[in-house]
């Protein structure tokens, strides 16, 4: 992929990715996403951060909120 800090088999493994708000096409959003759903979501520095940011936390959740109105909560496995 693009530049990931993480492969993308470790990333599914150990992470669910759940994408709530309005995406930039102004439609509604409420799912699960793997690892390319989310990059064309967010783009690739902000997956990186969100990423080492959930395994710095080590909690069952970690909710990441983004200005323009998306919230990405990745869950731990």
């Amino acid at each position: 992929m693009e530049n990931l800090n993480y492969s993308t088999s470790w990333i599914n493994s150990n992470f669910l990715l759940k994408v709530y708000g309005v995406d930039a096409a102004g439609c509604k959003v409420n799912r699960l996403v793997g690892v390319s759903g989310l990059l064309s979501l967010i783009g690739t520095d902000l997956f990186n951060k969100f990423i080492a940011r959930a395994c710095r936390a080590g909690g069952d959740v970690c909710v990441c909120k983004l200005r323009r109105g998306l919230k990405v909560s990745l869950y731990n496995k």
